[in-house]
């Protein structure tokens, strides 16, 4: 058995080998770029390698690199992961070659899966149903235009080399053809340096159908069951299950069977995923189910399997790779309830999904389900890598039970101020068609807005924050009225006179509060809230939104008559101080403006007096409560 391995993968997946080594007492070795120096992967390593800066193609994808750790730290054998060098061939061979273990497929393995048309030519031998289509090594515009008149519009253009989506087209009429042609070309020379492409039949009802694969040293081959990850965008997954939903046993069968003559065809050892396109339009059946293509590496999407069979695809992966037989045979494996899995990245659906980065500031995922991640509250999401969060799993009797499991999990689970796709991940599990499951690879893009979540909550979310603030924080005489800066919403309090607590709008966190002081309050109704000193987060159908409430005097900075302290009412930058030390002012009077929450704060003299112990100055960093100056009231004269 391997004793110690170096793991060549960052982020989650790189935690998730970690958990498996550790429990099977095997060491760990992490390697990290630049901007992973600090991250949970590289702490959560009993040794870690730097190997150079943040570009991956600098540290990750230098493969040389990679090796030189593991002979430096004296790992047996090196793990891909997922992505970065999994699928490469030639690093493969580099790891044999130097006396490594190569956790993963024979490199002749990888390579022969690695072209489509090669890959689909081998199936087609083996006996696997392939997509109608054409693998002609022919390219030129006659002929491929000749092939699509024979398929049949609408026609596939896939690259050879493709993966991810890239260099694909859709091309619904023959005038179309020859310009998506040159586009589909052109994108796969430029991804992959090969620009052959292939034509398949568009399936109008598509699923995204996979079976996982296991193979040993020993000639022996298992499946363990099939997922269905049709929920996808931009053919990149954004949901996964298994088993797939509406799959009887004799197709489950059929379509089993041939993913194992698939891996035999190449003679794989380790975990694979066989990837079939399934004509769902009169159902699941298996003479309409057909093959795409074989990742030869643990996919993404493998805890549903773990969780409807109850092994650990990563410990057999090591115990495979060290030399041994599979552990289960065919007959051993089965299936158990359901699972379902979302992907939580840091992106933003309102702004076409674009990547957000920055701080967690605020990072609590619910403990209900299996959660995979790499990241902790405080850690940055990186502009540098895919920016997934983590992968939240949800197992039950019934694939119903699992759905609203997880819909709880995300509703219950808060990041800030880095956005993320939450809410749209709990619309996709809460409507009809995912219920019924009713579902195509097109389903995200025909449902387009209607799945985008709300950039403000409810009533009841903000009378829930309001509530919350008032039972658990402050005694109801001390709360401060409240003026606000424009551009903030105001939400009253459930209270008798007009209280307020602030949040900006889509709900972006105030950086800098303590989430030390954050505990979870019971849940009522679709909600989950949190408190710290300062702010009430409430997550509402997914999505999270913070309100902020100044913890003394109002947010324009203003203080009471009995207090003239003018303070910071959140973490900030003064941009501008008008007043100086001895300076006369008058109620309401502008004293200085602090940049906070990508807006203005203008704070305010609360009446006339005159300036005293002024510490702030401009192009300062000031935390919430500061005092910044404080305002003397004038002398009244008692005889006038």
């Amino acid at each position: 058995m391997i004793t110690k391995l170096l793991i060549a993968n960052r982020g989650e997946i790189a935690c998730r080998i970690m958990r498996t080594a550790r429990e099977m007492g095997i060491a760990t070795v992490a390697v990290y770029s630049d901007a992973d120096a600090k991250a949970l992967h590289t702490r959560s390593a009993d040794e870690a390698v730097h190997i150079g800066p943040s570009p991956a193609a600098e540290s990750y994808l230098v493969g040389a690199k990679i090796i030189a750790a593991a002979k430096e730290t004296g790992a047996e054998a090196i793990h891909p992961g997922y992505g970065f060098l999994s699928e490469n061939a030639d690093f493969a061979r580099a790891v044999i070659e130097a006396g490594l273990i190569w956790v993963g497929p024979k490199p002749e393995s990888i390579e022969a899966m690695g072209l489509k048309d090669a890959a689909k030519e081998r199936m087609i031998a083996a006996g696997v149903p392939v997509t109608p289509g054409y693998l002609g090594e022919d390219q030129s515009l006659e002929r491929l235009s000749a092939e699509a008149e024979k398929i049949g519009y609408p026609v596939l253009i896939k690259a050879v080399a493709g993966g991810g989506g890239k260099g694909m087209r859709k091309v619904d009429a023959p005038e179309d053809f020859a310009a998506s042609l040159e586009s589909c070309q052109r994108e796969a020379k430029a991804s992959f340096g090969n620009d052959e492409v292939l034509l398949e039949k568009w399936i109008t009802s598509p699923r995204h159908i996979e079976v996982q694969v296991f193979g040993d040293s020993h000639g022996n081959v298992v499946h363990l069951f099939e997922r269905d990850c049709s929920l996808q965008r931009r053919h990149q997954k954004v949901i996964e299950e298994a088993p797939a939903p509406g799959m009887d046993e004799a197709t489950r069968e059929e379509i089993c069977q041939a993913a194992v003559r698939a891996a035999k065809a190449v003679d794989y050892e380790g975990a694979g995923t066989i990837e079939f396109i399934a004509d769902a339009s009169e159902g699941l059946r298996a003479d309409r189910i057909f093959f795409m293509e074989m990742n030869t590496r643990l996919q993404v999407e493998h805890p549903v399997t773990e969780e409807i069979t109850g092994v650990d695809l990563v410990e057999w992966q090591l115990r495979v790779a060290s030399g041994e037989p599979i552990p289960l045979k065919q007959e051993e494996l089965s299936i158990d309830g359901h699972a379902i899995e979302a992907r939580l990245y840091a992106e933003d659906p309102a702004k076409g999904f674009l990547p957000s980065t920055g701080r967690l500031t605020h990072f609590y995922l619910h403990d209900g389900d299996r959660v995979d991640t790499g990241v902790e509250e405080d850690d940055e999401i990186s502009p540098f890598y895919d920016p997934m969060i983590a992968k939240i799993i949800s197992h039950a009797a019934s694939r119903d039970e699992a759905r609203t499991d997880l819909m709880r999990s995300l509703s219950k689970s808060f990041v800030a101020p880095v956005r993320t796709n939450s809410g749209f991940l709990f619309a996709c599990l809460e409507s009809d068609e995912f219920a019924e499951a009713d579902l195509t690879t097109g389903f995200i893009e025909k449902a387009g807005d209607a799945l985008l979540p709300a950039s403000l909550p409810s009533k009841a979310a903000r009378d829930r924050a309001a509530a919350t603030y008032l039972e658990a924080s402050f005694a109801f005489e001390d709360l401060p009225s409240v003026v606000l800066p424009e551009g903030l919403q105001s939400f009253r309090l459930n209270a008798q006179s007009a209280q307020s607590l602030i949040m900006e709008t889509r709900g972006e966190c105030v950086s800098g509060s303590s989430d030390e002081a954050i505990g979870a309050f019971p849940d009522s109704g679709p909600f989950h809230t949190a408190l710290s000193d300062t702010e009430v987060i409430v997550t509402e159908r997914g999505e999270a939104f913070v309100f902020v409430a100044p913890p003394r005097g109002d947010a324009s900075g203003s203080a009471s008559a009995a207090d003239g302290a003018i303070l910071a009412p959140m973490p900030g930058k003064v941009i501008a101080v008008d007043v100086a030390e001895g300076d006369q002012v008058t109620a309401g009077q502008r004293l200085m403006v602090l940049e906070a929450m990508k807006m203005e704060h203008a704070l305010t003299a609360p009446f006339d007096g005159t300036v005293t112990g002024l510490t702030a100055s401009e192009g300062g960093q000031v935390q919430v409560e500061a005092v910044l100056c404080v305002v003397e009231p004038s002398q009244v004269d008692e005889g006038s």
